[in-house]
């Protein structure tokens, strides 16, 4: 009998430390506070991919195929910018420049005060984001430059309010992964045009 007792009390106490171990603060996992890497995605990678789609950049840097149920974005110019090829829309520009802005039915041509400006070539080709560095697309979102060159022109609409609401709400590391992503699609040889000048000054203000 007293073995039994000696046995079932140290059962009790052995028990005892089993659940003060469960409760005690140092097996705890700590709570973490940080957002998760990558936004949650597997890598960088994955996460700019995410960041272009909600960001609707293929909306004007993707060219369109006209279908029976409208422009559809073209699979095999993805990110490549207006194509080469395609003129200027055949309009009255001193009117348009003028009195408002006008853009094509695949949103890659914009025409405004501003003159005429056409959606760049994404792409890791020598024609588009090629020999980039992460630095100069970081300036051509932060400072809206042409190129992320310092001393370069300032972006044109629509690119140039577009970059400054990435400004506001993008931080380098979302823009850091936009541009890693931008790296790996496929490189699409596309020299887009060149910008216009408005064919008059603009009125004074």
């Amino acid at each position: 009998m007293k073995q039994s007792l000696v046995m079932l009390t140290t059962s009790i106490v052995v028990i005892f430390l089993e659940i003060a171990a469960c409760h005690s603060p140092q097996t705890q996992q700590p709570i973490s506070s940080s957002p998760p890497a990558y936004g949650g995605y597997p890598n960088q990678v994955a996460w700019g991919k995410h960041l272009v789609a909600i960001g609707g950049c293929a909306d004007c840097h993707t060219p369109k195929v006209m279908t029976a149920m409208g422009p559809i974005p073209d699979s095999t110019m993805y990110l490549a910018g207006h194509p080469a090829q395609v003129p200027p829309p055949k309009i009255t520009r001193s009117e348009i420049e003028k009195n408002g802005l006008m853009v094509t039915n695949d949103l890659s041509v914009w025409i405004g005060p501003w003159g005429i400006s056409y959606a760049a070539n994404l792409t890791p080709d020598e024609t588009g984001l090629k020999g980039w560095s992460e630095a100069q697309f970081i300036t051509a979102i932060r400072k809206g430059k042409w190129k992320g060159l310092e001393n370069s022109r300032p972006l044109l609409p629509p690119m140039s309010f577009v970059a400054a609401g990435m400004n506001e709400n993008f931080n380098d590391d979302e823009l850091k992964a936009i541009f890693a992503y931008l790296q790996t699609i496929k490189p699409i040889h596309n020299l887009v045009p060149a910008s216009f000048p408005p064919v008059s000054p603009a009125p004074p203000h």
